[in-house]
């Protein structure tokens, strides 16, 4: 995909048009899942789509790729959150407000939804 598809994809799941930026994406999804950032674009489009299986799926492949991008871990614990799968979400949550502090209040709210 080149850069500036890329970049306009970002600014419309920025932007909040996500389904914009999957007609967009989906059709390069086997190239953008090559790096971590692909998947991870594609992961945020799903997300804040609602289109949350992909979007874990997407986020999964993020993680793999890039253990310790913790915005990744973030939003596939959000995306884990969402689905009520809090005991998922947690250890996910938890790695990502290690590595950013930003992050702790919503890994509190998952540890309290399991207490």
């Amino acid at each position: 995909m080149d850069t500036l598809s890329y970049r306009m994809a970002e600014d419309w799941v920025d932007g909040g048009s996500p389904l914009e930026a999957l007609h967009l994406l989906e059709p390069k999804a086997d190239e953008l899942r090559a790096s971590a950032s692909g998947s991870l674009l594609l992961g945020r489009a799903y997300y804040r789509s609602a289109q949350l299986r992909k979007a874990e799926e997407e986020l999964r492949h993020a993680v793999e790729l890039a253990p310790a991008d913790a915005y990744a871990r973030y939003l596939l614990g959000r995306t884990l959150q969402r689905q009520s799968r809090h005991a998922d979400a947690l250890p996910h949550l938890r790695l990502a407000a290690a590595q950013n502090p930003e992050y702790a209040e919503d890994r509190d709210t998952c540890a309290a939804r399991l207490a």
